[in-house]
């Protein structure tokens, strides 16, 4: 992902949960993926996907029981 797709990307996130300290930040081996990090805790992994002429972006993020569990 370009410097200008993470940019769009981290904007609409922040726009859509309403919270300024997500960020995005580039992963230095891959090219179409970028880690979400929402102040210096990671979030997960946003993946680009352009098959079949389209973009899309797939958000993975992994949620531990024990982290549920401590709610």
């Amino acid at each position: 992902m370009n410097p200008k797709e993470i940019a769009q990307l981290q904007a609409y996130l922040r726009n859509r949960f309403s919270n300024k300290n997500i960020i995005i930040i580039p992963r230095t081996n891959k090219k179409d993926s970028a880690e979400v990090m929402l102040n210096d805790e990671f979030l997960g992994v946003i993946f680009r996907d352009d098959e079949d002429d389209e973009i899309c972006y797939q958000f993975n993020m992994t949620l531990l029981d024990i982290d549920i569990n401590a709610f």
